[in-house]
């Protein structure tokens, strides 16, 4: 019987292949709920953002009632994109081409030279169109479709699987923020983000901290749930190790690392002491990008600073580089287990190119998660 196979469930092209890039664009992040942004985002009238869902640029606003909108980003005239990145608008939305306003609620409110052929009632018709726009633990989703069934729906049965953080309640670490442009299909970086295997080998120096033989994980529908307990002589002196406040609500038994995957592309990183969301953005068949963002529980700038020489303590202790020390010249002995996994990802990107790839037939055991994960894919792919 043969040992090898090509890939449990999905071909090489998956990964590769403009074609099913475009598919994944059209039938998965065009019909599916995309993250947006934090609340604290759009906290004034005015302040927008945008968003790429699938084939569809968003933009997601808060108007003068403070109430979130969604809009298509296209004017009506002539399809020209209305805004740009994130930012706050004064007075209207104006077409950067022609100078076409529109009102906070998607009217359109002014046309500079209007047409003989058109009455002022029909160009009133031209509102802009309308997407869906839902807030969840602090957070800003955004759907292509103006009557998306609703978020909760989407997100059913997930939430009692996540941590006991309540992300309204923290503050964000704007220093913790990061871009990293990843040479390496999306759905690689996902796997990778879903695997539990390679935990304890990959990142056996820099999540030392975390028990990776008491993994519980599995999906809610098409969302990946994970959660492991604390290694035992980490929580035992947990208070001079970590570098950050560990929360006095959470219970000793629920501390630990929840690391869910929401369908398809949004991570969640809550961890005893910070919560953190892991934005995977598809560029090209064979470029992501990937954003973090991270909120701690507050405390005072010299609590933070005692917790920073606790941890560098135990990293020196422990023989180990604190994760703002990386060495560039070996991913892998960074100290930095983002820089691992990204090297790890590049490699098995650039091994799919190779006519002696093939994933062992054990994967269907050992990595389960990533099978199923691939399921999902080949599904939506198939139901186009």
């Amino acid at each position: 019987m043969s040992t090898t196979l090509t890939i449990p469930v999905l071909p090489v092209e998956a990964y590769t292949s403009q074609d099913w890039f475009e598919v994944e664009q059209r039938v998965i992040f065009s019909q599916t709920w995309q993250f947006a942004g934090l609340i604290e985002d759009l906290a004034e009238p005015g302040d927008y953002l945008t968003v790429q869902a699938g084939q569809n640029n968003i933009v997601v606003l808060c108007d003068r009632d403070r109430q979130l909108r969604a809009f298509h980003n296209i004017c009506r005239h002539r399809g020209t994109p209305l805004l740009r990145a994130a930012g706050r608008i004064h007075g209207a939305i104006t077409c950067p081409y022609h100078n076409w306003m529109y009102s906070f609620e998607g009217t359109l409110i002014g046309v500079p030279q209007k047409s003989t052929q058109f009455p002022e009632t029909d160009l009133r018709q031209l509102c802009l169109h309308h997407a869906s726009v839902e807030t969840w633990r602090g957070m800003i989703f955004t759907h292509s479709d103006s009557h998306a069934e609703p978020l909760t729906r989407w997100f059913t049965g997930v939430e009692e699987y996540l941590g006991p953080h309540q992300p309204e309640e923290l503050v964000e670490d704007e220093s913790a923020r990061t871009r990293h442009e990843i040479n390496a299909n999306w759905k690689v970086v996902v796997e990778n983000y879903i695997d539990g295997y390679h935990l304890s080998h990959l990142h056996s120096d820099t999540l030392s901290m975390y028990n990776h033989k008491k993994i519980e994980s599995g999906f809610v529908g098409p969302h990946f749930v994970f959660y492991q307990p604390l290694a035992k002589d980490y929580l035992d002196s947990i208070e001079t190790k970590t570098r950050l406040s560990v929360g006095d609500h959470i219970p000793t038994e629920q501390l630990g690392a929840y690391v869910p995957l929401l369908f398809p592309n949004l991570g969640l990183a809550e961890t005893e002491a910070d919560w953190s969301i892991f934005h995977i953005i598809p560029l090209t068949p064979e470029k992501t990008l990937v954003k973090t963002r991270s909120k701690l529980i507050p405390v005072s700038p010299w609590a933070y600073t005692k917790r920073q020489w606790a941890s560098w303590e135990y990293c020196q202790s422990q023989g180990q580089k604190p994760s703002n020390t990386q060495n560039e010249q070996d991913p892998l002995a960074s100290g930095d287990f983002m820089a691992e996994d990204i090297f790890i990802c590049e490699q098995l990107q650039s091994a799919l190119r190779s006519p002696y790839f093939a994933v062992s037939a054990t994967a269907k055991d050992l990595e389960q998660s990533i099978v199923q994960f691939q399921k999902l894919i080949k599904n939506w792919v198939e139901s186009s």
